[in-house]
């Protein structure tokens, strides 16, 4: 691409563009049709290279196109951002070859993530969808038509490290599932898997997550609505559920296949049972059907205990035990039946007797159950 200097069109010196110069009788610049014509060409050769598709309304398509390019054309800046190649100092840059490699890779990536910032992507969808490389950038996601899986580009070399944010905008129950490309994993909850994960899910209106590439095959996390740990059991003032992953405390069954991390939560838990085992043991994980499923724990209705751990204050205890009410053992002193003052109006002044023969006027008081004052509130426990 260069100046019209082969043309000799009017108003143009040395193939550039003049000013119209009405005193000194020189015409202003007429663009060449064949010029204006290659420019365009130019614009586009970029754009479609990128894999965008021209839109004459859209006047980012140039800056988008070049952040895809040039992220997918230098690896000596992917690597650097993934640890692949050792950071220098600008005085080691000069003095060697590779050093000043790896200098000018990092000025190549804060170039390309000046250009990202600058150039801020929103893609919104309501049906299942691959990402391209070019739409890494704000994803929202609305399942309410129907389970919906989006799928992310791949963590290679001529993708680079890139970051998108993906956010459910429905409350809806159906399943939204972000799934990485290929045999690619996305490296959360790796306490429990090393490898990480094929996918996850999103819960709820407004659960968001963070994600980065590393350009070998893996998506990094690095922020999400909601980082409370998985399995955690918190108490809610109210009976919605809140986004980030949050199911009821309600031992109800899941299948092994749609939330792997939670069914290896379970195994390492240190409280998982069988269901034939189950009664007396609500509280904790169970194999399921041994093959497909496995449950999680019972607590709807219940108080909660801090498990023992050798302290020997209620020994014996397996994590997630139920354990029936109990009243500690105590004596009632009674004089006599011909004493009225034991008795009073007829009522037993503490407690009650579950033998009441003999006692005149005696009455039972109480429940089906031995408890404290207590307020309810509902319990949820952490999914993902």
């Amino acid at each position: 691409m260069d100046f019209p200097k082969s043309v000799p069109s009017v108003g143009l010196v040395d193939g550039k563009f003049v000013d119209e110069d009405p005193l000194g009788g020189t015409p202003g610049s007429l663009i060449p049709a064949v010029w204006g014509n290659s420019v365009t060409l130019e614009v586009l050769n970029v754009i479609e290279g990128a894999g965008l598709v021209p839109d004459e309304g859209d006047t980012t398509q140039l800056q988008q196109a070049i952040s895809s390019i040039i992220g997918a054309a230098v690896p000596e800046a992917t690597e650097v951002v993934a640890g692949k190649a050792p950071l220098a100092s600008q005085q080691e840059a000069e003095g060697g070859a590779d050093n000043a490699k790896i200098m000018t890779a990092l000025r190549v990536r804060q170039a390309i993530s000046k250009i990202a910032l600058n150039n801020p992507v929103v893609v919104s969808t309501a049906v299942s969808k691959v990402l391209a490389a070019n739409e890494l950038g704000l994803v929202l996601v609305d399942s309410t038509a129907g389970a919906t899986t989006i799928t992310l580009p791949a963590s290679n070399a001529a993708l680079g490290i890139r970051e998108v944010i993906i956010r459910r905008v429905d409350n809806g129950g159906n399943r939204l599932m972000v799934a990485a490309a290929g045999a690619d994993k996305i490296k959360f909850h790796t306490h429990l898997s090393p490898t990480g994960y094929s996918f996850f899910v999103l819960m709820g209106a407004g659960d968001w997550w963070k994600l980065r590439s590393d350009a070998a095959g893996n998506w990094w996390p690095v922020a999400r609505q909601d980082s409370t740990p998985m399995g955690r059991v918190v108490f809610e003032t109210t009976t919605a559920f809140s986004p980030g992953g949050w199911v009821g405390h309600n031992g109800l069954i899941y299948n092994r296949a749609d939330w792997p991390w939670a069914w290896d939560h379970a195994q390492q838990s240190g409280m998982l049972t069988t269901e034939a085992a189950r009664v007396g043991m609500e509280g904790a994980w169970t194999s399921g059907d041994g093959a497909l499923t496995f449950r999680v724990p019972e607590m709807r209705g219940e108080f909660v205990r801090s498990l023992d751990e050798g302290r020997s204050v209620d020994s014996g205890r397996a994590a997630g035990s139920w354990q029936t009410d109990l009243i500690r053992a105590h004596g009632h002193n009674i004089d006599s039946p011909s004493n009225p003052t034991a008795f009073g109006s007829g009522k037993i002044a503490r407690g009650n007797r579950s033998d009441t023969s003999g006692l005149p006027g005696s009455e039972l008081y109480g429940g089906a159950e031995t408890r404290p004052r207590n307020i309810a509130y509902p319990s949820r426990l952490k999914l993902i």
